[in-house]
């Protein structure tokens, strides 16, 4: 390790025995991966403010898009704030248009193609350019349903609709990989009135086949990314053989640099808005913000059109200004009053167990010793009573969880870890109790 110059990895590179480290760059910092959510769970920018101190060096983390509590650091002058000003080989920032999805119901288009982005793509394909459409649900629809009873198909092991995928045509879990054959008869009250709902990319694409036929297609999300390398081949197939329309998930919002691209859509830039998040607005700036980056990024100008139902939404214009310090000022202004992160510290203690009452159980039992360590040691946080999670069964686990508000220091974890010794002396074999620290996840 001592011989190599420059070392660089995703996420677990950050444990690399480096004998003389000089600087470490943490690119694209606001985004989630850089946290493990399963065990060993770490989260790498924390390793490496830490390995910088201990070595005297700097830490440079970089985004067009900052983590919100990255740039609040920024502001209050704890960590130095550096910009670029302008765009790589001092390209123009795309035109962004906002499409209305509520008129085009109106004026009878239930198509996923808005007008101005059917137009967008036909001229495109006449001027020999490329398009990416962005899509961030995978599969073909979202959920089936009878309309007779209203019977939704669901994963036998977690509490989540199947999506229907089409090339297999095989219903999924994406949550444990359970598949079962199409539901073509109801098995509730026996109709054959099962529809689909919902869109994701596999249907994207053959609706895209079907309005501009003449048109190569490629698409790029977790089911055509399973084999080895066949990431990068997508990638180098869409650029190497200048395919028309690149259809994707969020990894086409990864960086990616194409010459060729003049326009990006956004198929439902609500899909990260609906969640169960207080980070849903900042998590929808940034992935607009970025997919709208693939677009125009040579001397040709680039155009961005995102589909959407909430127009006047704060988070989308100002994606569409790409205007950063105006988002910035109103979401941290929010976040001020509903004294959430970086103003106070989420902790989230998540119960996972097969029996139900036992589950209930110790979350009561841990939930009154905090209590009662708040009440008398007058600790400033703020307790909430353990209930089920948004998504409260996944592999066969139920799930609870309990919210704790605080300012997290030394206290903090003498307390947390007071709990946990608490969980132990119950010798309960089938719960197990995970906990936290400002979770990138709510909605799980």
């Amino acid at each position: 390790m001592d011989k190599l110059k420059l070392l660089y990895g995703a996420r677990s590179a950050i444990f690399a025995p480096a004998q003389n480290l000089g600087l470490i760059i943490i690119d694209e910092e606001h985004d989630s991966s850089y946290k493990a959510e399963s065990a060993p769970r770490y989260d790498a920018k924390e390793i490496a403010r830490k390995l910088a101190m201990e070595n005297e060096i700097p830490l440079v983390l970089g985004s067009a898009t900052p983590d919100l509590e990255s740039y609040y650091r920024a502001k209050k002058g704890d960590i130095e704030l550096l910009k670029l000003s302008k765009r790589a080989n001092n390209a123009s920032l795309p035109n962004v248009e906002i499409v209305d999805l509520k008129e085009e119901l109106i004026q009878g288009n239930k198509s996923m193609i808005s007008r101005k982005l059917y137009d967008a793509i036909k001229e495109n394909l006449q001027n020999k350019k490329q398009t990416i459409l962005f899509l961030n649900r995978r599969g073909y629809s979202t959920f089936i349903m009878c309309r007779q009873c209203g019977y939704t198909a669901t994963c036998k092991n977690c509490n989540i609709n199947l999506t229907y995928h089409a090339e297999q045509n095989k219903l999924k879990c994406h949550y444990c990989g359970y598949e079962t054959k199409v539901i073509t008869t109801c098995p509730e009250c026996g109709s054959n009135q099962i529809r689909y709902f919902g869109t994701g990319t596999q249907k994207l694409e053959a609706e895209i086949k079907k309005i501009f036929p003449q048109a190569s297609t490629i698409r790029m999300d977790v089911d055509t990314v399973s084999k080895k390398n066949s990431h990068e081949q997508i990638l180098n197939k869409f650029q190497e053989e200048n395919i028309d329309i690149l259809i994707g998930t969020q990894m086409v919002v990864k960086g990616h640099h194409f010459p060729n691209v003049t326009l990006v859509g956004v198929i439902a830039a609500d899909s990260s808005l609906n969640i169960d998040d207080f980070r849903a607005n900042e998590k929808t700036f940034q992935i607009l913000t970025q997919v709208a980056g693939r677009a125009g990024r040579e001397s040709q100008k680039g155009k961005v059109i995102i589909q959407t139902y909430n127009p006047d939404n704060f988070a989308i214009e100002c994606s569409k200004e790409q205007n950063y310090e105006l988002f910035y000022e109103t979401e941290i202004g929010l976040r001020k009053n509903l004294k959430y992160p970086p103003f106070c510290d989420i902790i989230l203690v998540r119960f996972e167990s097969s029996k139900e009452n036992e589950l209930k159980e110790v979350a009561k039992k841990l939930h009154q010793y905090l209590k009662e360590r708040l009440t008398k040691e007058n600790i400033g946080m703020i307790l909430y009573s353990p209930v089920s999670s948004p998504v409260d069964k996944i592999k066969n686990k139920i799930r609870w969880r309990m919210i704790i508000k605080c300012k997290f220091g030394d206290n903090i974890i003498t307390l947390m870890n007071d709990m946990l010794k608490e969980y132990e002396k119950m010798k309960v074999q089938g719960t197990r109790v995970i906990v936290d620290i400002n979770p990138n996840d709510m909605a799980h």
